[in-house]
């Protein structure tokens, strides 16, 4: 990199930077202004402005003050006073942001239930948090009612439909229809220290956690990454993911409103609608998550991706595989990657565009941004400790855990954690005495690597990695070198138990662009690409892979699956190096490698 462009992009970081905080530093000094309130401010500066659209419904900005209002009319009527919890299991539209705005106007907790749920993992989720009211919106009705009967709350909660149904439950939205959205009189006096969401973590490695997100963070998600994208009253961001998400329900449907810009706002992501939706609804901004760009690269070209207007895509998790080719083809103009827990203390920005980084905190920063990356252990689990009992810090590109240094100082509120609805949760999430006695440490739960600039670059999630004849493999890293190769459309990697074997030989589900994958010809590529350790023994090809609704691959299922024939419906191939190829893995060679008669 020449000093000339160095430079411009140290100044593009800077810009950045100061935007984001600019846009944040009242936030404290103003402790009762709250989310809630700013959208009532919105309200009276913008009326007839319009704020969110989509397919059911388009809200004004007094349109959606009003509603708002009338939703928590609805909630005070009903019971819900300060810190009492309402569940919210609804799909994509303004009134979700209606909804959980009116419900926290009034001091209540809204819990956002991810709507893929149903059984007992979806009575988990309401279980924990022990809410007042349920309300689920009536397509939605089938998978509450497997919960339902599973819900461990004493009182049960009271469950309202959204929507024509079966008439078991009442229909709060007949009820709001029928209710004044004037100006509330009497309203409670909120802090930023105040609760008002619980948002679920993705539950990719167990069952899905609460995490309390106060009204501080929610002016600070919405206001720092209104400054962060710089987002002008003349911006339409496209917002096709979770609104029980921060990425979806708060970052892309919150932050815009902070400018008077619009949202637009779909039901969910669809790969070969996005283009001619984006398009269509003249919008220059989106968000992403996951593996969204890597669904749009494969697909087919189309027209629309020619002609859009997008000056910014912003979002989390984008591939450095991924992410040239998906400038160049789409023609992006400026992507800002970032990487943040929604309930920790940890979130840096990539806000000069530097290819596979997820954020960066310069060496002149790091007092005001303390985050630090500690030598991990992961046979252990567990951050090395030296010889005097503290923590040891990674040197620039050694790969270790983030973490963030933990205060309850008033002053500084974004180095606080919440925590979660359970307490044992929230303590595994800590790091005690790490640097010195009584310190504590919020731990991202990832590995990462940072160079001598200050970029920090994603290697994988800890519960991922594993180790294989002495090393650790990170699975990002081997997916990113087989999905190189040609025909390869998906690919999830992970570890599996072998008997006879320490730690966990590596497996990869591969779904095919194509039938007929050129299996001789992968595993020449994986010899080429990967050392020994890390090359796939074990191949499982599959029509798709089971993500959760923010497009993560569920891995622990595929673990426990292994690598018995018996277990899985799909095609199983062992890495056989006396063929030096894949060989057809049935259940006369399982039985050989267990016992050790074919070694690995």
């Amino acid at each position: 990199m020449t000093e000339g462009s160095r430079l411009t992009r140290e100044f593009a970081f800077l810009r950045g930077a100061l935007r984001a905080l600019r846009a944040t530093t009242h936030i404290g000094r103003n402790r009762t202004r709250v989310f809630p309130q700013v959208i009532a401010e919105l309200a009276l500066r913008h009326k007839g402005r319009v704020a969110l659209i989509s397919e059911r419904e388009t809200f004004t900005y007094s349109q959606l003050d009003a509603r708002a209002n009338a939703y928590a009319r609805w909630a005070r009527r009903n019971g819900v006073g300060k810190g009492d919890v309402v569940a919210l299991m609804m799909l994509n539209r303004p009134d979700y942001l209606a909804f959980w705005v009116g419900v926290t106007r009034i001091g209540g907790v809204v819990a956002l239930l991810n709507t893929n749920l149903a059984g007992s993992a979806l009575a988990h989720c309401v279980s924990i948090v022990r809410p007042k009211h349920v309300v689920v919106a009536a397509e939605l009705e089938g998978a509450y009612l497997s919960a339902d009967g599973l819900v461990a709350s004493s009182p049960p909660p009271a469950v309202w439909l959204h929507g024509p149904g079966s008439g078991r439950w009442p229909r709060i939205d007949l009820e709001v229809d029928a209710t004044s959205g004037a100006a509330l009189a009497g309203l409670p006096e909120l802090t930023i220290e105040d609760r008002a969401l619980f948002i679920y973590t993705s539950g990719t490695t167990g069952m899905p956690k609460a995490a309390n997100i106060n009204h501080y963070r929610l002016m600070s998600i919405s206001h720092g990454f209104y400054g962060a994208m710089g987002i002008r009253a003349s911006d339409r961001m496209f917002d096709c993911l979770p609104m029980y998400h921060t990425a979806g329900g708060v970052i892309a449907a919150g932050s815009p409103l902070i400018a008077g810009a619009s949202v637009v706002i779909r039901e969910k992501f669809q790969a070969r609608r996005f283009w001619d939706d984006v398009v269509s609804s003249d919008c220059t901004l989106a968000q992403y998550i996951g593996e969204l760009c890597r669904y749009l690269v494969h697909t087919p070209e189309c027209e629309a991706e020619k002609r859009h207007r997008l000056r910014l895509v912003c979002g989390n998790g984008l591939r450095p595989d991924v992410w040239p080719e998906f400038v160049k083809r789409f023609r992006i103009p400026t992507i800002l990657e970032w990487y943040a827990a929604t309930e920790g203390n940890v979130a840096v920005f990539n806000f000069d565009g530097t290819p596979g980084s997820v954020g960066r905190v310069p060496g002149y920063m790091r007092s005001r941004f303390p985050v630090k990356i500690v030598q991990f252990d992961v046979e252990a689990g567990e951050a090395v400790r030296g010889p005097d009992g503290l923590c040891v810090e990674c040197a620039p590109g050694e790969v270790g855990e983030p973490v963030g240094l933990i205060l309850n100082d008033p002053a500084k509120p974004s180095a606080r954690f919440e925590g979660y609805a359970d307490p044992e949760a929230t303590r595994c999430k800590i790091l005690a005495d790490a640097f010195k006695p009584g310190d504590r440490w919020f731990r991202t739960g990832d590995l990462m690597r940072q160079d001598e600039r200050g970029y920090f670059y994603f290697v994988d999630r800890i519960g991922d990695t594993f180790r294989w004849r002495g090393e650790n493999v990170a699975t990002s890293e081997v997916a990113e070198a087989v999905s190189t190769f040609a025909g390869v459309r998906d690919i999830s990697v992970y570890g599996v138990t072998v008997p006879g074997y320490e730690g966990r030989a590596g497996m990869a589900v591969v779904v095919p662009e194509v039938e007929g994958l050129d299996l001789e010809g992968l595993y020449a590529h994986v010899e080429r690409h990967l050392p020994p350790y890390a090359r796939p023994i074990f191949l499982r090809i599959a029509a798709e892979i089971d993500v959760t609704g923010t497009l993560k691959q569920r891995k622990v299922e595929l673990g426990q699956e292994g690598f018995d024939p018996a277990r899985t419906g799909d095609a199983l191939y062992f890495a056989d190096p006396r063929s030096r190829g894949y060989a057809p893995l049935d259940a006369a060679l399982f039985e050989d490698i267990k016992s050790r008669r074919v070694r690995l």
